[in-house]
């Protein structure tokens, strides 16, 4: 059986899914989770700081997934091509679910700095993903930046057309 604390972790993933950041309460977390208010508060001392746990947790998942996904390539661009197949797995995998991080950023105040400093560390590592995969700088942020509209427009659109889209446009790059 899961911990108390994967308990929370598991149980926040799925509210903030459903319901958004804002929407979700601690008293339904703790509710859902199944675990003592006195639990909640042992691991975390308010919703923030979940929210960041939460969200180093996902970085940590969803990069060992990536790596896992590409790991069998061995050339440049088939771990390209198999880092936008990994969008389109987890998309099946998670209902065009999208951005965790991307999502959180849209319902946090801008003065947020702690979650907002750990969405950004994410995205920094994502941009450092494709620019160590590729020595060309300006090539790998453009990469990047058809990676994060992928994703933005698979969740919108609820497909993976521009998924393909873009892997087209990056065999004409390379």
């Amino acid at each position: 059986m899961p911990s108390p604390k994967e308990r929370i972790i598991a149980t926040t993933f799925e509210l903030f899914t459903k319901q958004g950041y804002n929407s979700t309460g601690i008293n339904q977390i703790i509710a859902e989770a199944n675990v003592a208010k006195a639990s909640f508060y042992q691991y975390f001392k308010s919703k923030e700081d979940l929210c960041v746990e939460f969200l180093n947790v996902r970085h940590d998942y969803w990069f060992n997934e990536l790596k896992r996904f590409v790991s069998k390539e061995k050339e440049v661009k088939s771990k390209l091509m198999a880092s936008f197949d990994f969008l389109i797995y987890m998309n099946q995998k998670e209902n065009f679910r999208g951005c965790s991080f991307l999502n959180i950023l849209s319902e946090i105040p801008t003065d947020n700095v702690k979650i907002l400093k750990v969405i950004q560390n994410h995205k920094k590592d994502l941009r450092n993903y494709f620019s160590e995969l590729m020595e060309d700088k300006d090539l790998s942020d453009h990469i990047y930046l058809l990676f994060e509209s992928s994703i933005i427009e698979s969740q919108l659109f609820k497909s993976n057309e521009l998924i393909e889209k873009a892997k087209k446009i990056i065999t004409q790059l390379i």
